[in-house]
């Protein structure tokens, strides 16, 4: 049975994640902090009783050794976390800045290890007969794009996805060897063939997940190492970008710290913020940071760690200034639809314009 080439779909594009995830991240962390923070408060009081944690700071005499070294942890993970949630951010903004500028150098890597051709192709090889394999009796008769292209869109298996990918997969391997190596790709091949790869790792990531696609776990590895070759090729990050974002972070860090220290210590609550309060908010901001982190989701840190500091004023009972947690709360929820509304109106502008 020989299955259509013209699927009309729209071209895949790349493994961001769903506007609805990136909304319900952005809206739902910070309530997830003020809970949590104000929960890790109480508990704190019910299981350690000594006061010296519950008291504000006086003047300038430090904590006890022991405080002290409880607020170092709690805000070296805040600041392990914010680091790598931004971080993931502005290399991402600074990679998709330099592919669209000057994509012969940045759309692919241009630096495998000289062995990499040859496990490419073996990796593609295999692929590709694991794929074949659940095609059986259906062949592909031009074009196989689109076919994979409607499965990354709608998810749902047809009778063109696994003979419309296994092709996409020998077309890849192919169009690699035939110049030798990746470096090599001529610029006027590079965003035909990172766009191939990308759209043959989103099916794959889908294929793998599918439970209607019957793979074993043994396919399953076998896919999932071809599409650590096609991610290899297309998502990376050269050394001087990871770089140039911390040294970027740092600075903004030490250069506008103070501004963001007096507002969460000083204007939420009515009260000054306690030892306790401080270590609650910062555990649970670079917790709920970190498993943003993990997930690949955007997140806020300001918002996360004042929403946390806002939790334990809550649970303390000392108050909240409401001026203050007005601009909090306008500026959660207004982020996203500015940043949308922004984005669009500049792309058509300069649409118009070039």
């Amino acid at each position: 049975m020989r299955c259509p080439a013209a699927w009309t779909a729209p071209r895949a594009s790349t493994g961001a994640k769903p506007p609805t995830e990136i909304g319900y991240a952005l809206l739902l962390s910070p309530l997830v902090g003020f809970v949590f923070s104000a929960l890790l408060l109480l508990a704190l009081k019910f299981l350690v009783r000594n006061p010296a944690l519950y008291d504000a700071p006086k003047g300038n005499q430090p904590p006890p050794w022991w405080i002290r070294g409880i607020l170092i942890l709690t805000c070296t993970g805040v600041s392990f976390a914010h680091g790598s949630n931004d971080g993931q951010k502005g290399m991402g903004l600074i990679m998709l800045i330099l592919i669209g500028t000057v994509p012969t150098a940045y759309a692919l890597n241009r630096t495998p290890a000289p062995s990499h051709v040859e496990s490419f192709t073996a990796a593609s090889t295999a692929a590709a007969a694991v794929i074949e394999k659940q095609a059986a009796g259906y062949h592909v008769l031009g074009d196989p794009r689109p076919a994979v292209t409607l499965f990354v869109s709608q998810r749902k298996i047809s009778e063109g996805t696994f003979v419309s990918l296994a092709a996409l997969v020998k077309e890849i391997s192919a169009q690699v060897d035939q110049y030798g190596s990746i470096a090599k790709i001529p610029a006027t091949s590079v965003g035909n063939i990172r766009n191939d790869m990308y759209l043959a790792s989103e099916a794959l990531r889908f294929l793998m997940k599918d439970k209607e696609s019957s793979l074993s776990k043994a396919d399953t590895a076998i896919l999932n190492t071809y599409k650590a070759e096609l991610d290899s090729a297309t998502r990376f990050i050269p050394i001087w970008v990871k770089i140039a974002v911390a040294i970027a972070l740092g600075l903004g860090t030490m250069i506008g710290w103070k501004r963001i220290v007096v507002t969460v210590g000083e204007k939420i609550g009515k009260s000054h913020l306690t030892y306790a309060q401080g270590a609650s908010a910062e555990l649970v901001a670079a917790a709920t940071i970190a498993a943003a982190d993990v997930y690949g989701l955007p997140v806020s840190t300001t918002h996360v760690l004042s929403s946390g500091v806002a939790g334990t004023m809550a649970a303390n009972g000392s108050g909240l200034q409401m001026a203050t947690i007005r601009n909090l709360l306008m500026a959660w929820v207004l982020t996203l639809p500015a940043a949308i509304t922004l984005s669009a109106t500049l792309y058509i502008v300069f649409l118009n314009i070039f």
